[in-house]
């Protein structure tokens, strides 16, 4: 048994950058990753702004070390993996108990789609090697293996919360004494079944979204991967470096009030922020900084609002959208937003709410607007709520 579970590597690449440095980079400097479409063969082209890796599948094949015929959903997760990886400098790994819990929606549609425009032209076309291994799981196996991990691997695949929950898991998994060393987070690559399946939904912004603010219209759909290494207390003893931060809140929580919305009362967020706090031993006062979903649709920020409202008045912590940099990463923004939280707490930061301007008329809080370094931040609580109402929280604590 773990007391503590530790973090001990970071791995991200997104539309603001390839790496986790150039991500804090443009957190630190406002530079947002949204822009017009340009690796989707749609319709929406010109019309709808996502925010997309700017590397090809070939880049990103040779940055990770795999084929260029695969999934660009597997070639993002593998990048950030690595990096991950690489960045806990664990010695003697394949002594450890190790395992790879990964988190994805779309899996490899990008792939079935291109087989399926060649398919429907000509039946006697389209290459199937494209179609059999487009499942979830199967982008998981992709990278594990390649990372030498073949006892241990999971996916998890629940909407917007998928890679929070991804964390939570292997974060059980080493607080009860089944494996040492959890590479855990989540990936998801545009395609067009997202993006038609989104704007059918009409929660989709034409313009660069506005999270928490009263004249928000909705999302961008963005891309990416981002993955943490989490360490039992026993391997981070052995570390050459200090880790940065622990782990000391989680929970998971369903209010089941719809398939895609959240309901009016944030009752699954509430639910989800009070138990992570109450799993962290911590109180409302403690929290330095929340990392908030905010989506930027109607629904969302609303019932998320009304949640920290509940929960946290009258005295709020600062708190902000970091979509309105990356877009809704969907499976991979709870990792690469549990990444971002890290790095607040390593470099005592707050991230700003890029482009807010008018605030929600039924909240008595806004999020930041500037980018603060005069604060010290000690517990990050980071929200990730999904369809059909699963919610969960993170708290990441300074040592």
């Amino acid at each position: 048994m773990s007391s503590e579970v530790y973090i001990s590597g970071l791995g991200a690449i997104t539309a603001i950058g390839n790496n986790v440095a150039e991500c804090y980079a443009a957190l630190r400097n406002g530079q947002a990753g949204m822009g017009e479409i340009t690796g989707l063969a749609t319709i929406h082209r010109n019309k709808i702004p996502v925010a997309e890796v700017k590397l090809t599948n070939d880049e990103l094949a040779e940055m990770g070390g795999l084929s260029a015929h695969l999934s660009r959903t597997a070639l993002l997760s593998m990048v950030a993996a690595r990096e991950a990886l690489n960045d806990a400098g664990i010695a003697g790994l394949n002594q450890l108990r190790t395992g790879f819990v990964s988190a994805n929606t779309v899996g490899g549609m990008d792939k079935s789609e291109e087989f399926f425009v060649e398919f429907l032209a000509d039946n006697a076309k389209g290459k199937l090697k494209n179609v059999y291994d487009h499942e979830c799981g199967s982008m998981t196996e992709l990278v594990a293996v390649p990372l030498g991990i073949s006892k241990q691997m999971t996916t998890i695949s629940t909407a917007c919360s998928s890679s929070a929950n991804a964390i939570f898991y292997g974060a059980r998994m080493i607080k009860n004494g089944l494996l040492d060393v959890v590479i855990a987070g989540g990936t998801d690559a545009l395609a067009k079944f997202t993006l038609n399946g989104f704007n059918t939904l009409m929660i989709l912004d034409k313009a660069f979204c506005k999270p928490f603010d009263e004249n928000r219209e909705g999302l961008n759909l963005g891309e990416g991967a981002g993955y943490v290494v989490l360490v039992s207390d026993k391997v981070a003893k052995t570390l050459n470096k200090q880790p940065y931060c622990k782990l000391s809140g989680y929970n998971n929580s369903n209010d089941a009030y719809h398939q895609t919305a959240s309901s009016p009362e944030g009752t699954g967020s509430y639910l989800a922020m009070q138990g992570a706090l109450k799993k962290a031993g911590l109180q409302t006062s403690d929290i330095s900084y929340i990392n908030l979903h905010g989506t930027g649709t109607p629904n969302n920020d609303s019932a998320e609002g009304t949640a920290v409202k509940r929960l946290f008045e009258p005295n709020f912590p600062p708190m902000s959208s970091t979509k309105s940099y990356t877009g809704h990463t969907l499976g991979a923004s709870g990792a690469v937003e549990a990444v971002f939280s890290v790095l607040a707490i390593q470099h005592n930061v707050i991230y700003p709410n890029l482009r807010f301007e008018t605030q929600m008329h039924e909240l008595p809080f806004a999020p930041e607007t500037e980018l603060r370094t005069d604060v010290q931040v000690n517990h990050v609580m980071s929200n990730s709520f999904g369809f059909g109402g699963n919610c969960t929280s993170l708290i990441f604590s300074k040592l």
